[in-house]
């Protein structure tokens, strides 16, 4: 653990600054989940800055990742951003299409995942699997399988739009990942007889969920983590498919072709963000797996340790348009 947390400052410390009299601001775009009220971010803020005085952070929140990476190709290179956090794995492609982003100087040494990450650019900050969530008082017989779940007509399924969520977009590749171009439009029409409904985003349809509607949502296999550790109550449970998972990486990046000192901070705070105190933050607040193997919190980490276990697809290579493709499949199977 030390030697971890060495490593990480050892980057962000040695960086060099100009002797200003007054800290270097950057400007950080934020998804909702890192920036609101209830995110990581803002004790992230707080802590980089007492960590690195010579820098402040400016958080500019946005509702959705892909708002925010839709704003960030429409400002194009006139954009304020430093610093964006919160795109994710399946952007990846549309993110290096843009131009926007820079490569960073962070040592990946201690970045931990179940998948190999070689990256420069793009650095991950957190992780979890997308899974149905489902009350176990109320279902004792959940799907073993993705196919089960399609082909099962007495469960009622809540999942999000991935026209306007990353966890709806999730389902998408899950289910492409696993079937033949050809079967997939049959697919859709299958899960969507016994879908209750699909919503704008992932609060929406949680909501739901816990109001009692519905036996199954789709989320990450940490939400049971929040339910046991903020309400006390271990009711929840993640579905476990045999066929294997789709991981959402997050990811943070610097804008690239900032002046030396705006440079130096963003290296810096990109650096932090995979430090332990701020992997602790970023963990219990955004409720998804830490991306380093120092100790975070024990049942993160348990839960961690069985996801560095559990078969995951390989999903890094989607580019734009054949996301667009799938989601464009997606809507004309549930138009028929």
């Amino acid at each position: 653990m030390f030697k971890i947390k060495s490593l990480v400052f050892l980057t962000a410390l040695s960086l060099p600054f100009s002797a200003l009299s007054a800290p270097t601001e950057i400007n950080v775009y934020a998804e909702e989940f890192f920036s609101a009220q209830w995110g990581p971010g803002i004790e992230v803020k707080k802590m980089f800055e007492r960590e690195t005085p010579q820098c402040r952070l400016n958080l500019v929140p946005f509702d959705s990742r892909s708002t925010m990476l839709n704003r960030l190709r429409l400002e194009g290179k006139k954009s304020k951003a430093d610093v964006v956090v919160g795109l994710d794995n399946h952007q990846l492609e549309a993110a290096r299409q843009s131009g926007l982003f820079g490569a960073n100087k962070v040592s990946l040494e201690a970045i931990s995942l179940p998948i190999k990450w070689q990256d420069s650019t793009f650095l991950p900050y957190d992780f979890g699997q997308y899974a149905f969530i489902y009350d176990k008082t109320k279902l004792k017989n959940p799907p073993q399988s993705l196919q089960e779940l399609i082909e099962r007509e007495d469960l009622q399924i809540i999942y999000q739009d991935p026209r306007t969520s990353s966890i709806g977009r999730g389902l998408v590749v899950w289910v492409n990942s696993l079937y033949p171009p050809q079967q997939t439009e049959k697919i859709w029409r299958r899960l969507a007889t016994h879908t209750l409904t699909v919503g704008k985003g992932w609060s929406e349809t949680y909501g739901v969920f816990l109001k009692g509607e519905g036996d199954l949502v789709l989320s990450h296999s940490t939400s049971p983590l929040y339910h046991l550790l903020q309400d006390k109550n271990s009711n929840y449970a993640a579905t476990e498919f045999s066929e294997g998972g789709v991981l959402q990486i997050e990811l943070a990046a610097k804008i690239a072709g900032r002046e030396e000192d705006k440079d130096n901070c963003a290296e810096a705070f990109l650096a932090f963000l995979i430090s332990p105190q701020a992997q602790k933050e970023i963990v219990s607040k955004n409720i998804m797996l830490p991306v380093i193997a120092a100790e975070t919190e024990p049942h993160f980490d348990a839960l961690k340790a069985k996801q560095m276990r559990t078969k995951a697809l390989d999903t890094l290579n989607l580019s734009g348009e054949q996301m667009k493709r799938w989601i464009e499949q997606w809507q004309r199977a549930l138009s028929r």
